[in-house]
């Protein structure tokens, strides 16, 4: 059935073109390599799809593209029906507001030498231009409702933390711009399991409470499983897959899919999925 909705984000027939390493010279022309290759993706207002595959599958590039952090050799991204590419100032501005990014590396997407307060205020003042008195009061209510009261957490340091409270810092981060779309790049894969189970309730709380739409970009199946609406499966920088979790997870229609799922670890090894 054809899915008549008005996506919030998405792309059309993106492709992405890279340079293969030591090609080309004098004679030759360089050669490229397709690390996204014609894929359309549509993401609706308050849904979650999961995008899954290997690494190397273009998962990240796709990703990146949905952001406007990588511009499409090929094809457009659109947010509200709007090509990205051709949007300035305020519009441009509203852009970078609305679609949020949560990264994988909780460490490294912080700066080491200022407080998480401050990390999570520079959102508060740049993108929705709130005064000093006002922000600090938006970063305490930010910090307390993905569990880090305030008062203990806004003046550290990212070294002092765990990997799973800077998670927590890098979600408070994302919902200070009051997106529409949040893109979480693995962001549960460099953490412990029973962390990953914390921060996994609370971005379903979240979505839930400010109907957020969610692009998982992921390789877990376990999280597909437990946060997914929609499944999306990438293999060498193609879709090979698409529809309903959980008919894709019970039912797969591709050879693909069915590795991915006969690879996913269960607590009984003698017991076959």
């Amino acid at each position: 059935m054809t899915d008549t909705r008005v996506p919030l984000l998405e792309a059309r027939q993106v492709s992405r073109l890279f340079p293969v390493r030591g090609s080309g010279g004098l004679f030759r022309a360089e050669q490229m390599q397709r690390a996204v290759d014609q894929v359309s993706v549509a993401i609706h207002p308050g849904e979650v799809l999961a995008l899954v595959g290997e690494s190397g599958s273009g998962k990240t590039t796709l990703g990146r593209m949905l952001l406007g952090l990588t511009a499409p050799s090929e094809g457009a991204v659109l947010y509200k029906g709007h090509d990205i590419a051709a949007r300035a100032g305020d519009a441009a501005r509203t852009f970078r507001c609305e679609v949020q990014v949560v990264f994988q590396d909780t460490g490294g997407s912080l700066n080491p030498r200022r407080p998480i307060g401050q990390s999570v205020a520079l959102p508060l003042r740049h993108n929705l231009g709130l005064d000093e008195r006002t922000s600090l009061r938006e970063v305490d209510a930010l910090l307390d409702q993905v569990g880090l009261p305030p008062a203990h957490f806004r003046g550290r340091l990212p070294h002092e933390l765990s990997g799973g409270q800077r998670q927590r810092v890098g979600i408070a981060r994302a919902l200070a711009s009051k997106p529409s779309v949040i893109i979480a790049d693995e962001p549960v894969s460099a953490l412990d399991v029973s962390v990953r189970a914390q921060i996994l309730k609370l971005m379903f709380e979240l979505q839930r409470e400010r109907q957020l739409a969610y692009l998982f970009i992921t390789h877990d199946l376990g999280v597909v499983r437990a946060m997914a609406d929609r499944v999306m499966v990438m293999h060498q920088g193609r879709v090979v897959e698409t529809g309903d979790a959980d008919t894709v997870l019970n039912t797969p229609a591709h050879a693909y899919t069915r590795q991915l799922l006969a690879a996913t670890p269960v607590p009984d090894p003698s017991r076959q999925l």
